[in-house]
This record gives structure tokens, sequence and C-alpha cells, in this order.
């Protein structure tokens, strides 16, 4: 290629991605800046009318017609409302994130209640969702399925989730309940074997790897494990880089067996015997079944010294006032039992 190696091709191609990248940040935040202060200058020109309402609907109105005859798209009614809740609910220009979009923050707006909003920002900067998977999580109502997933609710995993995100520090983290597969497009009655069920996740493998959640890579499905020369398969197998581990999944058409944790468990021990290498943190099993029993599950998960989880799936996406309402109980039972620390 004329003397040009692909070395110094590749070290230039780079320099202009970061560049560019570096440069649509920085629009970006002065964008965000720029909506921030028309907010704030909204909401100081509406202070100290006595019709707010009435004041406010009208102001928008004619502000609207006015900035999008000179400046084009991006100034409607509705905009305008964002960028008053955008300086109303951010106080402080400096607690806006450049490394979100205008569009991130207009679907974090829609959420009213603080630590569940904080969460679903922390989380898009953690994970880098696009804005569309934004709109799925929400959707699909994460906060809450994380909230429930291992029935132990409190202040201070609301708390944390809403300072944090999704820290992953240990296997019981990355665990929800339940896993919504709505993207498969499958009735919610509909019978189906597990072989179909695998082979739909994974025609959908990123969709799927969006529901797990971070740091998941997909490494394959029926992987051989071989005990006393007989061969049987895992059903689908990932490696989570944040954990440092191996996460076997099995599938269940029908609810949580005995048996099959005890399968699981002779994968986990063969995984760290022969698979894991010396960086590996222990695997971890998910068994993902229909419904479970919190007396079966806990009879059959106890004593095991492998890192085994069951959780319920659903075709469906969940009903959003009944997630809440079992939070809601959930933490109103331990505050009913002292734990208003």
């Amino acid at each position: 290629m004329n003397g040009l190696t692909n070395g110094l091709i590749a070290e230039i191609k780079e320099v202009l991605h970061t560049s560019r990248q570096n440069i649509s940040q920085q629009v970006n935040s002065e964008l965000l800046s720029a909506y921030w202060d028309i907010g704030r200058i909204i909401v100081e020109h509406e202070q100290g009318r006595k019709e707010h309402a009435e004041y406010g609907a009208r102001t928008l109105k004619d502000l609207s017609r006015i900035l999008t005859t000179e400046f084009g798209k991006g100034f409607s009614r509705s905009n305008l409302q964002n960028m008053r809740a955008f300086y109303v609910t951010y106080q402080k220009c400096q607690t806006v994130s450049g490394k979100l979009s205008w569009s991130h923050y207009c679907e974090l707006l829609s959420i009213s209640d603080e630590n569940k909003r904080s969460f679903y920002e922390r989380e898009s900067l953690n994970s880098g969702w696009s804005v569309r998977e934004l709109k799925r999580q929400i959707s699909t109502s994460l906060y809450e399925r994380l909230l429930l997933s291992d029935g132990k609710t409190n202040k201070e995993t609301v708390l944390s989730l809403s300072r944090h995100g999704i820290e992953m520090s240990n296997p019981a983290d990355m665990i929800k309940d339940p896993y919504v597969f709505e993207f498969l497009g499958i009735p919610e009655n509909k019978p189906m074997m597990e072989s179909d069920l695998e082979k739909a996740l994974v025609q959908q493998i990123e969709k799927f790897l969006l529901e797990l959640g971070r740091g998941f890579m997909f490494v394959g499905t029926q992987q051989r494990v071989t005990l006393n020369n007989i061969h049987r398969y895992v059903d689908m197998v990932f490696y989570n880089k944040i954990l440092r581990a191996y996460v076997l999944i099995e599938l269940k058409t029908v609810k949580l067996l005995p048996e099959t944790v005890g399968q699981l468990n002779a994968y986990l021990n063969y995984y760290s015997a022969e698979v894991n290498d010396e960086n590996d943190n222990p695997p971890i099993g998910i068994i993902l079944c229909t419904d479970k029993n919190s007396v079966d599950a806990e009879y059959a998960l106890g004593g095991l010294s492998n890192n085994i989880f069951a959780s319920r799936y659903v075709y469906y996406i969940p009903n959003k006032e009944e997630l809440i309402a079992q939070v809601e109980a959930v933490l109103h039972e331990w505050y009913e039992n002292g734990n208003q620390s």
C-alpha cells in the first residue's frame, strides 16, 4: 500500500476516532448546558407571577413559536417543558453528565421517584445504554426486579442502587426476578420446549445479553461436560468479565426441581476443576424456570458450596404497578420490624 503499514493507518484512525468522540461529547455537553440555562431562565421568569400555571402555559407556547421560527426544530412546547423540568430536577448543572444525551435525560425526567431516576441515570452511565436500551429497562421495571431479587429489600439496597447502580461485587448482584424475555415475542401461555427457548435466545443474543446485565460475554450453547465418561451438556455458558467467572445457565420450561440443582452443581464442580484458569473466580450457576416456590428454593439451594441461583422468567413485560406495590410492601415490613435507621 505504497509503503504505508497497517500499524500507521490504524494509529491515525484511532486518533481521528478519539478526536471525533471528544468533539461530539463537547457538543453534547454544551447542548445540555444550554438547555439547563433555558430551563433556569424560564423558571426565574415565572417566579413572582400570580397565575403560574396559566402564565407558564401561555409563555411556553409563545416562546416555542418564536424560537422555532428563528432556530428551527427542538423548541416545541413539550421540549421547553422538559428544559424547565431539567433545571428544576438538576439544580446544579455540574451534576449533569455530558456522557448522556438530551434524549436520555428526557426519558429520565419522566421518572418521579428520585431514587429510581438516580438508579437509571447511574446505570445508563455504567453500562453505556443507548436511549432505546434505557427505555427498555424502564419499561421492564429493572429497578423493581433488582430490589425484589433476593426478597430482602430495605433502605440500604434502595440507596445503594440509586447512588451506585449495579455494583456487581458478588454473584448475587447479577440476579433479577423475574427475567423478562418480551423480545422473543412468545405468547404468555404458549407451551415451549427447552431446546426451542434456547434457540430463540441465541437468535436474540444481543437483547438477551442486555437483559442479563453488565459484563456478560457469550461463550456458547450445549457446552459439553464429561463425568465418568458420560457426556452431558450445559444449556448456555457465559463469562462475566466484571466478576471474572463463568456463568452456567440451565433453562427449564417447568418450575424449579431439586434434581436440576444437583445437576447444575455437578457442572459447576467440573468447571472449577477442568475449565477455570488460575485467575478465574468460582463459576456461577443460574436456573431459569417458569416458577419457584420460596420454600422449595430454600431447601434445594441451601447448604451448597457453589453459587447457584434460581429465578423466574416471563415472556411479557410485568405489571409495573404490581412490582412497585411488592417493593413497597417489603419495605413497609422492613420498617415495621424496627429497621428505621
